[in-house]
């Protein structure tokens, strides 16, 4: 009992020790925030970020832009408040200061480095490929300035990486869409919507799904078109499957449009 007791003793004064200690931190950390010490703020921040604390470095950075605006320090200041930021978690915050940092210094040791985090962070705020993808155009756009500008640099690997992924957004994100009208039986709209998707992203990989879709598109809405409407728009289908197999002469999907080939120019002849 009395060892038990000892034990439940020693664990609620080392509680109250950790609870002191931090209350202690957090209120040297309040009187920093205060100080007018820019110096003294600069250089905790350094300790801060050194340390892996981002979320106190970033603030204490943040308050010495201004005083150190201008002075040799001000480039290294403002890479460092980017790169808290950006390791704390706040990539919007992290994207604004990269690129001013780009913009102000673009000659600085740092800029490539910063030029590519840039790029990270606004793939950070892309979305899945059924959301809104004018992120993952901003972010292509970056990347691409970023092999304008660097086309040696350690990083292209991963930018290219970053680029590969964002294409199969917006490939798939085209696809889909279009597709949509063909699963809807609105035949009309798919043909066109199909048609724009081979225009907007003509390397897609999922060219021969879309060159399918709009041969089967064609021929169902002839199939369901007037008679007086039906030849055009038979000869409209047999075009669409002559751009296929030209292209995809060996496709698993062959078998399937070659009946509606058949069909088209069985009723063309009638």
């Amino acid at each position: 009992m009395l060892l038990f007791m000892r034990e439940k003793i020693i664990t609620i004064c080392l509680l109250f020790a950790a609870l002191f200690f931090v209350s202690s931190c957090a209120s040297r950390f309040d009187k920093l925030m205060k100080s007018t010490d820019y110096e003294l703020k600069y250089a905790k921040a350094k300790e801060y970020y050194n340390l892996k604390k981002y979320s106190k470095a970033a603030p204490l950075l943040d308050q010495s832009m201004l005083y150190f605006r201008g002075t040799p320090q001000q480039d290294s200041l403002l890479f460092l408040l980017a790169k808290s930021y950006f390791y704390d978690g706040d990539i919007y915050s992290a994207a604004e200061y990269f690129n001013e940092f780009r913009q102000t210094f673009p000659r600085s040791p740092f800029t490539e480095e910063a030029t590519m985090l840039r790029v990270q962070c606004l793939y950070g705020q892309t979305w899945r490929y059924e959301l809104d993808q004018r992120p993952s155009v901003q972010a292509l756009a970056a990347i691409q300035e970023f092999r304008y500008l660097y086309p040696r640099s350690e990083f292209i690997a991963e930018a290219n990486k970053i680029e590969e992924d964002l294409n199969q957004r917006l490939d798939r994100k085209e696809y889909e869409s279009a597709k949509l009208y063909y699963v809807l039986d609105e035949y009309r709209s798919a043909t066109s919507a199909l048609k724009t998707a081979l225009r907007n992203r003509p390397e897609t990989g999922y060219r021969e799904e879309i060159m399918y879709l709009l041969v089967a598109s064609t021929f169902k809405y002839a199939e369901n078109s007037i008679q007086s409407r039906q030849k055009d728009r038979y000869q409209a289908m047999v075009d669409e499957y002559f751009n296929f197999v030209s292209e995809f002469p060996e496709s698993e999907l062959r078998s399937e449009i070659d009946k509606m080939y058949a069909a088209a120019t069985k009723k063309l002849r009638e």
